[in-house]
C-alpha cells in the first residue's frame, strides 16, 4: 500500500510523495537493534497529545468561556451531554497521563545521555515541547473556574509582579485588566484551545530532527552499519503496540475508576474572589517548579529559580562533558542520577504542602542539590570519572549477549 505502482495510489505518489515519506517513516526508517521498553515513551507521548486534542475539541464544543457560566458549563459536560463525563475525564487525566509519559522520556534521556551532540537541536526541541505543555496545562487548569481554578491563577500569575519595572504591566496584560476575571478566562480559553497544535507543530520538528541524527540507544554509541540497525516496522511496532496496551490499561483504570485522584476537591466548589482556600496548590506535574519557587525567600529570586529550574536543561549538553553517553558506562553519574530523580520526587512533596517547618528547609536543601547536580557535579563528574570501556559496536554487544544468555 506504501509503495503504490500504478493507479489513484501512483498518480498521487507521483505529485505528492506521502506514500514514499510515511513508507521511510514508519516502515524502513533504520532504528538501532537494542532499543529497549524506555523508548517507547515517545510515541505514547504523540498518541496522548491525539487524545488530547480530540478530547478537547469535542470539549470546546459544549464550553461556555465566561465567569457567570463556565462551572456550570462544565457541571453540563459531565451531566447532561451524551458521554461528557468520559470526555472530560479522558481529557482531565490525559493531561496527567500525558506529563507522566513525557518526564519518564526526559529522565531516559538524562539517563542515556540523548542530549549529548549530535543530539542538541532534538533535546532543545523536547524541552520547548515541555514548555508548551506547562502553558497549556496552567490555562487549562482555570477553565472550570472552580476555587482551585481561580486563586491557583490568581497566585501564579503575580508572579510576574516581581519582574522589575515591567512587572505590573506583565500582569495586568495577563489578566487583561487588574484583576483575574471575565477577560483572563476567554484569553487563557483561546490559548489553550491553540496552543496544542502549536506542540504539533514542534512535535513535527522534534521527529524530523530525529530522523535526521537518528535515536540514541541504551549503549549510547553510534550505528556503525547495516549490521547495527532493524527496520522500525514490524519490530519497533509491535513493542510500541505491546506499551499502548500497557499504558491504555492504566490509563483507563484512572478514568474509570479514580477520575478524581489527581484532582482537588476545592476544585469542585464556584469560584469565589471573596473566600480563600486553606491549601492554594498547583497540579501535580508543578509541584517541584512551585517548591523551587518557594525555597528562595525573595520574590523575584524564587521567580529566577523556577523558570531557570528549567531552562538549564537548555544548556544540558555543555555542562556534562563526558564523552561516554550511557549511564551504564559511567559508573558513579549512574549513583547520582537515581540521587537526582529522587530530589525530584522530594520537591514534589514539599511543594504539595504549606511552606512551613521543615517543609522550608527540606524544599531549600532540594533545590540547592537540584541546581548543583547540573552546574558542579556534572561538570565534576564529565572530567573526572573514570568510564567502562565502550563494545565495539551495537551488533557485536547484542550478539555476545544473546551468546551469554544462551549459555546461561
Amino acid at each position: 500500500m506504501l509503495s503504490p505502482e500504478k493507479g489513484i495510489g501512483k498518480w498521487i505518489e507521483d505529485r505528492l510523495p506521502v506514500f514514499s515519506i510515511a513508507r521511510h517513516s514508519l516502515i524502513d526508517y533504520p532504528t538501532p537493534r537494542n532499543l529497549n521498553y524506555w523508548w517507547n515513551f515517545g510515541s505514547l507521548a504523540g498518541i496522548t497529545l491525539v487524545i488530547m486534542i480530540v478530547t478537547g475539541i469535542v470539549l470546546a464544543m459544549q464550553y461556555t468561556p465566561h465567569v457567570d457560566m463556565a462551572f456550570n458549563s462544565v457541571e453540563r459536560i459531565m451531566r447532561d451531554v451524551n458521554y461528557g463525563w468520559l470526555l472530560r475525564y479522558l481529557h482531565m487525566n490525559g493531561g496527567t497521563m500525558f506529563f507522566i509519559v513525557v518526564y519518564i522520556h526526559i529522565f531516559r534521556g538524562l539517563y542515556y545521555g540523548s542530549y549529548k551532540a549530535p543530539r542538541e537541536i532534538l533535546w532543545w526541541l523536547g524541552i520547548v515541547i515541555l514548555l508548551l505543555m506547562m502553558a497549556t496545562a496552567f490555562m487549562g487548569y482555570v477553565l472550570p473556574w472552580g476555587q482551585m481554578s481561580f486563586w491557583g491563577t490568581t497566585v501564579i500569575t503575580n508572579m510576574f509582579s516581581a519582574v522589575p519595572l515591567v512587572g505590573e504591566d506583565i500582569v495586568t496584560w495577563l489578566w487583561g485588566g487588574f484583576t483575574v476575571g471575565n477577560a483572563t478566562l476567554n484569553r487563557f480559553f483561546s490559548l489553550h484551545y491553540l496552543l496544542p497544535f502549536v506542540i504539533v507543530g514542534v512535535v513535527l520538528m522534534h521527529i524530523w530532527a530525529l530522523h535526521t541524527v537518528k535515536s540514541n540507544n541504551p549503549l549510547g554509541i553510534d550505528m556503525k552499519g547495516p549490521q547495527d540497525s532493524i527496520p522500525f516496522h514490524p519490530y519497533y511496532t509491535v513493542k510500541d503496540n505491546f506499551g499502548l496496551g500497557v499504558f491504555f490499561f492504566v490509563y483507563l483504570t484512572i478514568v474509570f475508576f479514580f477520575p478524581n485522584f489527581f484532582g482537588e476537591p476545592d476544585n469542585y466548589i464556584p469560584a469565589n474572589p471573596m473566600a480563600t482556600p486553606p491549601h492554594i496548590v498547583p497540579e501535580w506535574y508543578f509541584l517541584p517548579f512551585y517548591a523551587i519557587l518557594r525555597a528562595v525567600p525573595d520574590k523575584l529570586g524564587g521567580v529566577i529559580a523556577m523558570f531557570a529550574s528549567i531552562l538549564i536543561l537548555f544548556v544540558l549538553p555543555w555542562l556534562d562533558r563526558a564523552r561516554v553517553r550511557s549511564a551504564r558506562f559511567r559508573p558513579i553519574y549512574k549513583q547520582f542520577f537515581w540521587l537526582f530523580l529522587v530530589d525530584c520526587f522530594v520537591l514534589g512533596w514539599v511543594g504539595a504542602n504549606p511552606p512551613e517547618g521543615m517543609f522550608v528547609t527540606i524544599g531549600q536543601v532540594a533545590t540547592i542539590y537540584y541546581f548543583a547536580h547540573f552546574l558542579i557535579l556534572l561538570p565534576l563528574l564529565g572530567m573526572f570519572e573514570k568510564t567502562r570501556p565502550l563494545p565495539e559496536s551495537i551488533a557485536a554487544s547484542v550478539t555476545s549477549a544473546a551468546v551469554t544468555s544462551s549459555k546461561g
